[in-house]
């Protein structure tokens, strides 16, 4: 099973929480603002990331989601 772990940057605050709480530090403070003029969270190390959702919890602002990619199987 895969799944996407997504950042709605235009959602963020950049509050941190995601940051302090990954277990993994995969997540970081960008240095590029977003429309609201806030500097958003971003995945500065996604291949560490275990999709444990714990960054999805903490966001006060819900605009952190891990989905599933639903992966087509192979027709023969």
């Amino acid at each position: 099973m895969a799944y996407k772990h997504t950042i709605n940057k235009d959602l963020c605050k950049g509050c941190g929480l995601c940051v302090a709480v990954c277990p993994k530090n995969v997540l970081e403070i960008s240095d590029q603002v977003n429309s609201m003029g806030y500097f958003p969270a971003y995945q500065a190390r996604p291949e560490d990331c275990v999709f444990c959702t714990t960054c999805c919890i903490m966001c006060p602002d819900v605009a952190i989601s891990i989905t599933k990619v639903v992966e087509e199987e192979e027709q023969e």
